[in-house]
């Protein structure tokens, strides 16, 4: 018996791993978030599979119903959204499963911002504006954020920002970053990411406020930075014609030929 924690995507049924798919379609117990997994997920799973969805459920039930699963033998998938690297509370169940030497596998999925990068269609590293890339948040009622992890520090570097969970403090994040990144930096919120319904605001960080309504909820990701709708910036050597690689030599005789 195994329970396989499955990111489920960001939000499209079919935005999901092949392995993700085959493990759902094996599992007889499917526990999932239901506020966030698309029920389009939900249909690989077998015919008579329990499907419960843990919404509602605290920790303590949720361990529950993977512990009965483990007395019956019966594998489990257990998805969450995205992917389970960042804020998918996957941490406090695996360190449970370990207690209990219950044994789990996990399988990635599609992240949030990966699908608002796309549905923008926006490389977010560009060369000579930005090579790095920071998945952050402002502190909410479930986790706060350590004292060294503010927003203004990362806006400090000139990263892009993939600010998560913060929609409803959009005011706050502008007040941070605006110093930083200046007021006419453009951003981005990308809301329910590759769901039917989603929606797409660009604007600067001068004009985010009186862009964004009231509807918007946390599921919207905020990007913030100087790459976002640029044509300003230089090509990537990697395809230049005499950029050598290890698959496009340019040399057509060993370079350090073997001593005669």
């Amino acid at each position: 018996m195994t329970v396989h924690f499955i990111g489920a995507g960001p939000g499209a049924a079919d935005l999901l791993t092949l392995r993700g798919r085959d493990l759902i379609a094996a599992c007889p117990v499917c526990l999932y978030a239901g506020s966030l997994v698309p029920e389009g997920v939900l249909a690989h799973c077998p015919k008579g599979a329990r499907i419960v969805n843990t919404a509602p459920m605290s920790l303590d039930d949720i361990m529950s119903e993977i512990v009965t699963a483990h007395r019956e033998g019966k594998d489990v998938a257990r998805l969450h959204s995205g992917d389970l690297s960042i804020w998918s509370a996957m941490g406090e169940q695996l360190r449970r499963l370990r207690a209990l030497r219950i044994p789990y596998l996990v399988t990635p999925g599609v992240p949030a911002f990966s699908a608002a990068s796309a549905a923008l269609e926006a490389e977010l590293t560009l060369p000579g504006l930005a090579q790095s890339v920071v998945l952050t948040r402002t502190s909410g009622r479930a986790s706060a954020m350590p004292k060294g992890e503010k927003l203004a520090a990362f806006a400090a570097t000139g990263a892009v920002l993939a600010i998560h969970l913060s929609i409803h403090l959009l005011a706050k994040v502008i007040d941070e970053l605006t110093p930083h990144y200046g007021a006419d930096c453009p951003v981005a919120i990308v809301w329910r990411a590759s769901w039917p319904d989603q929606r797409i605001i660009r604007a600067t960080l001068s004009t985010l406020d009186s862009a964004v309504s009231n509807e918007l909820e946390r599921t919207a990701v905020i990007l913030v930075g100087r790459t976002l709708g640029s044509e300003d910036f230089g090509e990537s050597r990697l395809y230049a014609a005499d950029y050598e690689r290890r698959y496009r030599p340019r040399w057509t005789t060993p370079r350090f030929p073997e001593a005669s």
